[in-house]
Parts: C-alpha cells; structure tokens; sequence
C-alpha cells in the first residue's frame, strides 16, 4: 500500500487544528517519516499511525518545526519495542542539533545516521537536491523502476503458468517467449517532498514528473515579497511548479497562521497555475492515496 498520513500542516506557528509539520509516507514495506515537528508522537495517536511503521526519518533542514519532535517520536519507537533498523536522513550541516535532539531521546533504538551534504541518492530509489532557504536545505525524492504488467490472457494463451511465470519475468524470455509478448509496460510511481524553499532548480528536479508532490505553501501570492524575504513558495508558485514539472497530484502544506485555518484562498491560487495536475489543500490527518498510474511521456511539461 501507498499512502500519505499527513500529521502536521502548520508552518512557524501551529493553529488550533494544524499542528506542525509530520507526514508519514507508506510506501510497500518502508514508512518514511518527513520532517517530524514538536507534537509529532500525539498527532500519531490521533491518525492511528504506528511507530513500528517507520524505517525511514527524512529531515529538510533544523529548524525547530520540522525536526523538534525527533526525540518524542524516538522514544515512541523504543518505548513500542521497534527492533528494525532506523535510517536518520539530514543534511550535515545539522549534525550538532541532530546528535542533541537524538542524545534526550529513549535509548535503546538501532538508529543509523545519514547525513548528506551534495545532491544524489542516498538510499535505493531516495535520492536528495539542494532547496533554496536560510540554511542549508535538502528536499526528497522517492522513485519507483519502471516495470511491466504481466497479462493473463496472454500468458495462457502462450502456455505459461506457475512456477515458469517467476522464470520469465526474472530471464526475460522462456521457450521462445519473450517478457514484452505478455505484458505491457508499468510506468514507476514518484514521490517528492519540497519544503522550506524558494523557486529553484533543486525544487524542479525534485518534482519532475512525479506522482505526487507535497510542496509548502507558506504564503499567498499577495505576499511574495514577504515569501522571498524569508526564502518560502506563494501558493501560485507551488502550483507553477506542479504544472511545470508534470505532477500528478498537488499536496499543499505549511501554512502561516496569518491566513488562519481556512486556507482556500492559497488553494484556489496553487490550483489556477498548476495546469493539469490536481491540488489538494491538505488539512492534519488527511490520508492520501497515490493516483492511478500514467504515461509519463504525456504528462504536460514532461519531455
């Protein structure tokens, strides 16, 4: 199963229904936590979500809204006797704050560390680019390899059954059968995860093509001098990004409390410039699922 639980959707300031920043991404056997704000571990409670589900803990950067509630989270983990291994992803400029936020937390966790200080990948299918903030910032990218759907009809029709089908899709042709004769190509799904940034390459890099995007959205587009100034998107430019790069689906998130907890205004802006691609507006404990597979080919902006 693939799934955003979205636990936190406030930026600097959390609203009496937004907390700050927290979403946990279920993807097939990993949980992937981004940028865990203060209030992290309740708002798990609340969303039904499990510690035992995270592998993963992805930081952006150290700012206290989007790494404050590490050490709760942590000891969550060991307090719910998590055994797996925990892979800590941060930029290296953050290791003080990192190793101080993780030395108050419950001991007893196999937590790895990984700090990243250049674009690339860092794990299979997880890849960083360099955002544009006050500090040093990194957004995420999670790719799935293109595959093929095997067809049943086909495969039938072909004489290939059970244990043979394993042997097919693993040598790419049997008896004179080739994989492409009995299936039909499976484009891989993206994610990516672009926060606390002005417009940049790095944003653009990340989305490109992707399935689903969730991107900050700290400021309307009345407000983008304020939005430069302290290096965030406007709604409209999170949008332009979404069409730019050819997104399936919009997730927008970090809201200044200035706008209060109706947001439909920076919706209604992310959706006037983000072409095709479908917006959402997410609110705290939001579940949203990856839509349909597609052509990446035709995806608008994709080329």
């Amino acid at each position: 199963m693939r799934e955003l639980a979205v636990l936190g959707t406030a930026s600097q300031v959390p609203t009496r229904t937004r907390n700050h920043n927290g979403y946990l991404l279920r993807w097939d056997g990993e949980g992937l936590l981004f940028d865990p704000g203060e209030g992290t571990q309740r708002q798990m409670i609340h969303a039904g979500v499990s510690a035992t589900q995270i592998t993963r803990i992805c930081l952006t950067h150290v700012h206290g809204d989007h790494c404050y509630g590490l050490p709760g989270v942590l000891s969550r983990m060991v307090l719910d006797g998590v055994t797996h291994p925990v892979h800590l992803h941060y930029p290296a400029s953050g290791e003080e704050t990192v190793r101080a936020l993780v030395s108050v937390a419950t001991p007893g966790l196999d937590l790895r560390f990984h700090p990243h200080g250049a674009a690339g990948g860092i794990a299979e299918g997880l890849e960083v680019q360099p955002l544009r903030h006050r500090i040093e910032t990194y957004g995420y990218r999670l790719t799935e390899p293109d595959g093929r759907t095997l067809l049943p009809e086909r495969l039938h029709v072909a004489g290939i059954s059970g244990p043979d089908v394993g042997r097919l899709q693993q040598a790419g042709v049997l008896g004179g059968v080739r994989l492409e004769d009995v299936s039909v190509p499976r484009p891989g799904q993206g994610f990516a995860f672009v926060m606390d940034t002005a417009e940049c390459d790095g944003a653009a890099e990340l989305a490109d093509g992707v399935d689903l995007l969730v991107a900050e959205s700290t400021f309307s587009d009345d407000d983008s001098a304020l939005a430069e100034e302290y290096r965030h998107l406007t709604a409209g430019q999170a949008g332009k990004l979404a069409a730019g790069a050819g997104v399936g689906t919009l997730v927008l998130t970090h809201f200044s409390s200035r706008y209060g907890d109706d947001v439909s205004l920076l919706e209604a802006q992310a959706t006037a410039q983000a072409g095709a691609s479908k917006v959402v507006a997410a609110s705290d404990f939001d579940r949203i699922g990856f839509p349909s597979r597609r052509n990446r080919s035709t995806a608008a902006g994709v080329g």
